[in-house]
């Protein structure tokens, strides 16, 4: 009984976490500065609740930053498993181009985090270069893209998404952005 009753609890706090971390991008996207008692508040989650997971607004953001992230690296193998190869890394593409418009929009919060003398450092990007190598080697191995094009290479090229502002109109922008690279990515390859 008390392990049901613990797993209940558990399954409580994970939820409370995950609101309170949607409630904050939307938030912190929209004003860098947004009160944490407003975000708790648009989480339906008490002061307490907030500050256990939480204890301070450096905590919340990088945990906003690692938790994209980490959604952006487990997309790709999902993807893997009901597409083809070309398909899941195109669209695969797409979810990393809606984190970065994303991270865009946080990224004054994320500065604010990371830049006071002995403040924590931001999270690195391994877990997307890993999932970026994942769907190229599924790729290269399907002989749909040009062999040789390294994790680094991939986000290079991508680099532009980066220097599209949030606030615009991006989908299109990012589309033929994004169709541009793919095309780039399918020449040479070997299955063509």
């Amino acid at each position: 009984m008390q392990e049901n009753k613990d797993a209940v609890l558990r399954s409580d706090a994970r939820r409370n976490r995950e609101r309170i971390l949607e409630a904050a991008v939307a938030e912190l996207t929209r004003c860098p500065d947004a009160p944490l008692s407003a975000i708790a508040k648009k989480a339906g989650v008490g002061q307490g609740t907030f500050y256990r997971n939480f204890p301070h607004r450096e905590a919340l953001v990088l945990e906003i930053y690692r938790y994209e992230m980490q959604q952006v690296a487990e997309t790709a193998t999902q993807l893997l498993e009901t597409r083809e190869p070309d398909r899941a890394l195109r669209e695969w593409m797409d979810r990393l181009a809606r984190f970065a418009m994303t991270k865009a929009g946080l990224a004054d919060a994320i500065r604010m985090a990371t830049s006071r003398p002995g403040g924590p450092a931001k999270p690195g990007h391994a877990p997307v270069t890993s999932a970026a190598g994942l769907l190229l080697r599924a790729n290269e191995q399907a002989g749909t893209i040009r062999p040789g094009v390294s994790p680094d290479d991939f986000l290079l090229a991508i680099a532009g998404l980066w220097q599209i502002d949030p606030c615009s109109d991006w989908q299109p922008r990012v589309t033929r952005l994004l169709d541009l690279v793919m095309d780039g990515l399918r020449a040479g390859a070997p299955g063509r």
